[in-house]
């Protein structure tokens, strides 16, 4: 790293430092003012009258303060421009493109390097049904990273968006300054330039993912995230079929994108795995007796109990560290929140097509129908002799 840039970055922290100072200090003095009025509650004195003037309500901008909420039209006067996505500069995604795809990379003087490019892409749900994603070298979730405990790694990313961006790296031990969070350990990375991480890989192989940490409410529902997986160096359990889960929500209106949020106006109407909706999701073929991994990664905002028929698993990792075997759940139904990961092992010992689905049931619909018995977050274990 440059000493321009070094400088850039310790002068940034600084000014981090003064902020989180003034927070602390204003912090002390709430604590103070609590513990003041606490005292005076408590002194024998004649309780007083309060008298609460109620201000006549106006509402926020789209918001019908009486329980109801329009669709999103303009701001909605949140802090956040809840426009529908525009799609100008987006790069179409061919027809098949299956995102979460094993990210290729090179070893250059001992440093494994990956690159990244941020971009605006028209991604297709299912057939028929198109998004204004926001993608990692074009694909929802972008392309899977995979390396090794101990490596050393570097990470190029190159923003093509119209807004700041930057890249979280969720669940890792690693430097403060590498950890991606904009306006707290970096500043974004403004549209045209290019950032490099660079960090040693931490020595917990397991299920970790990264994602975008600049208006993630917006960035990361469009699709700004991916897996990434630590391998160990002296691997002790094989699995003959692994597969990673990635569930999202989207919703659409008139052919229009808007970033999927819990509220009424933005709740979504579509749901995917990895990307697609049922029943363009994969079909993972799998052979009867093969043992079977799965990693489920909470990329989304919405929660999702997500159930697996014909199997139950055990529940052999969460959040990327191992469960000792004496504590491992035998379940058939994982409740998934953002953030969280699981790693979930099961023996394939019955022939069928086995369906795994959310069981939020308008979550395996697509826009609220169901075509050929599902939509939505379902997809197909195909178990044969």
């Amino acid at each position: 790293m440059s000493n321009t840039r070094q400088m850039e970055k310790l002068d940034y922290r600084a000014r981090i430092g003064i902020r989180m100072a003034g927070l602390a200090a204003i912090g002390l003095f709430g604590w103070v003012s609590i513990a003041t009025a606490s005292a005076q509650a408590l002194a024998p004195t004649q309780t007083p009258t309060v008298t609460a003037t109620i201000a006549p309500t106006t509402g926020m901008a789209g918001m019908d303060m009486g329980g109801t909420a329009t669709p999103p039209s303009d701001n909605m006067g949140m802090g956040q421009d809840m426009n529908p996505i525009d799609p100008t500069g987006a790069v179409t995604a061919p027809a098949n493109a299956r995102g979460g795809q094993p990210l290729d990379s090179k070893v250059v003087n001992g440093v494994r390097e990956f690159k990244l490019t941020v971009q605006k892409t028209i991604w297709h749900l299912l057939p028929g049904t198109d998004v204004v994603a926001y993608t990692y070298n074009g694909t929802v979730p972008g392309p899977e990273i995979r390396v090794t405990e101990g490596e050393r790694v570097r990470i190029t990313v190159t923003n093509n968006l119209s807004e700041p961006t930057t890249i979280h790296w969720h669940g890792l031990r690693i430097p403060n300054n590498e950890d991606g969070a904009a306006g707290m350990t970096q500043p974004g990375i403004k549209p045209g330039e290019t950032f490099a991480y660079e960090w040693t890989v931490p020595n917990t192989p397991g299920t970790f993912f990264y994602h975008t940490h600049a208006n993630a409410d917006t960035q990361q529902t469009l699709g700004l995230y991916a897996p990434l997986i630590i391998e160990p160096k002296n691997p002790t359990t094989k699995y003959d079929v692994e597969y990673t889960i990635m569930p999202g929500e989207w919703t659409v209106k008139d052919g229009k994108t808007y970033p999927s949020m819990d509220m009424e106006g933005l709740l979504p109407n579509y749901f995917t795995i990895n990307g697609h909706s049922f029943p363009a999701t994969d079909v993972v073929n799998v052979k009867l007796g093969q043992r079977v991994l799965l990693r489920v990664i909470g990329s989304g905002q919405f929660i999702h109990p997500l159930h697996l028929h014909g199997f139950a698993f055990k529940v052999v990792a969460t959040d990327g560290y191992p469960v000792p075997p004496a504590a491992q759940l035998t379940k058939d139904t994982i409740l998934i929140g953002p953030g969280e990961r699981y790693d979930l092992e099961f023996t394939a010992d019955q022939a069928g097509t086995w369906l795994f689905h959310c069981h939020i049931l308008h979550h395996t619909t697509n826009n609220g129908l169901e075509t050929n018995g599902g939509g939505g977050m379902v997809m197909v274990f195909n178990v044969t002799p």
